[in-house]
């Protein structure tokens, strides 16, 4: 498949430069877009007979680089933080919530249902079922629609949801050796056999196993893939450093200008008070060039400042940047017609929402090509009707690749089953606040951001429609249609 995407892509439209060229053109655009007050006059999406279920609140940590401020707490004190973050936004009263549900990828085995040991920690009643969900990096996708799914059918009227990731403190075993000897010795009744067991444990067992970012099916690392795929769509080191800066430049403008609303102030333990994250660093092409490939060495494209917080050791070029984000996101979900009766002004309708999956060797991080073409088949929309584009970017590379993919009739009608190309997002609304490469990507709480960012964009901009879409681990994703609120 890699040499056929290659000879097909090179075709395609996206011209090299394209990312710096845009970029201005997003950076230029911005103020205008922000200049609109009223909602766009489109259809809405509401149908007889189908609960409209609204966001009315969302909030996050600041995302921090892990090994920083948050380095010393858990994986539940950060959500904790969320949930208090939410109710403190709210004021809803603790009782009044139906059920929690949170994501999270990497767990804490002190607190597998991390959702219900957060909720009791933020002070939530006890009589309010939790329970934590895992779908790797669309974990709190899941989470949010897992509440969506217990609105629409009746069970539920308000649901919390959200996702928490930490990568400051993760499990980290004994060999399964070890393990096997450990548990032996726990049932040996002998002082003999605990003395054999003990002399049969050799310096070998006591190699560490550690969590690793990586495929268990294919054994490859996602870094690895997305450097194949970058390769494989013909997408240039200089393509994807571009699109990195401005990745950067747009997180540090929106930072700036206050337009990151979601974000509450943390008072950790010990520390300081958080409030903003800490991997927005735009740099300079130059200074991105110097970098050497981070996984398939020499020759590859993906490096640290193309990814979303891989670990540097150049701090001035990229700080510890992909794959290594602390951080906790928490939304408030309702029915419509529950959040009006509590007073509340609800941000957005959570309309139509897909999960795909597909090959986890070669086509691992193509969630938003797959996705996005028939979550608006359901919706019954256009590329040309979305108003704000939100993707995960859990690399330059890959956020180019789905871009390509979209741009090709060849793939579409390869892969896509379809008659032509899906068509790519206007990069005027496109991230324009920043992604994940510049935010951070706390693996379960990611696309709690996702959709909150779609729901304050479109108050800010006077769009009507956002559309939000995710690659993950497995060769999964997720996209969903979001509907403005009438303003």
């Amino acid at each position: 498949m890699a040499s056929m995407l290659l000879n097909t892509m090179r075709g395609c439209s996206v011209g090299p430069s394209w990312a710096m060229r845009l970029g201005a053109r997003s950076l230029s655009t911005t103020a205008q877009l922000q200049a609109q007050v009223q909602t766009k006059s489109k259809k809405t999406l509401a149908r007889p007979g189908v609960k409209n279920i609204v966001l009315v609140e969302g909030v996050r940590t600041p995302f921090l680089m892990s090994g920083t401020t948050y380095a010393d707490l858990m994986p539940h004190d950060l959500a904790r933080a969320a949930l208090q973050g939410l109710l403190h936004r709210t004021a809803v009263p603790k009782d009044a919530v139906d059920y929690i549900v949170y994501g999270t990828v990497i767990q804490e085995v002190k607190t597998s249902n991390v959702a219900r040991e957060a909720a009791l920690g933020a002070g939530f009643s006890d009589k309010i079922p939790a329970h934590t969900v895992t779908m790797a990096c669309i974990s709190s996708n899941q989470a949010m629609t897992s509440a969506v799914g217990l609105i629409a059918s009746g069970q539920c009227d308000a649901v919390v949801a959200g996702g928490v990731e930490f990568m400051s403190d993760v499990p980290i075993r004994h060999s399964r050796k070890m393990r096997k000897t450990m548990l032996s010795l726990n049932k040996a009744k002998t002082l003999g056999q605990r003395l054999s067991l003990i002399g049969s444990i050799r310096m070998a067992h006591l190699s560490p196993e550690l969590p690793a970012v990586a495929e268990f099916s294919t054994a490859e690392t996602m870094g690895h893939s997305a450097d194949r795929l970058a390769a494989a769509f013909g997408v240039s080191r200089l393509e994807q450093d571009e699109f990195a800066l401005r990745s950067h430049t747009l997180a540090k403008k929106a930072q700036d200008a206050g337009l990151l609303q979601d974000v509450i102030a943390f008072k950790v333990p010990g520390r300081d008070i958080v409030s903003k994250d800490n991997g927005i660093r735009p740099s300079s092409m130059q200074q991105m060039a110097k970098l050497k490939a981070a996984f398939v060495k020499p020759h590859g494209t993906v490096t640290a400042a193309n990814s979303s917080f891989l670990v540097n050791t150049n701090a001035h070029i990229r700080p510890q940047g992909s794959l290594r984000t602390d951080g906790a996101s928490a939304v408030l979900i309702m029915s419509e017609e529950k959040a009006l009766a509590m007073g509340y002004k609800p941000k957005c309708y959570l309309r139509d929402f897909v999960y795909v999956s597909q090959d986890p060797k070669d086509q691992l991080l193509l969630g938003p090509t797959y996705g996005t073409p028939k979550v608006l088949e359901r919706a019954g929309l256009t590329m040309n009707d979305i108003d704000v584009f939100e993707f995960h970017e859990a690399f330059a590379g890959q956020i180019m690749a789905n871009l390509k993919a979209m741009d090709s009739d060849w793939f579409g009608q390869t892969y896509l089953g379809r008659k032509s190309k899906v068509g790519t997002p206007p990069m005027e609304k496109f991230n324009l606040w920043g992604g994940s490469l510049s935010l951070g990507h706390p693996f379960g709480a990611t696309g709690c951001r996702l959709v909150t960012t779609v729901a304050h964009r479109l108050q800010k901009e006077g769009g009507q429609y956002g559309l939000v879409a995710a690659c993950a681990a497995g060769g999964q994703g997720h996209a969903m249609v979001i509907e403005a609120y009438p303003q």
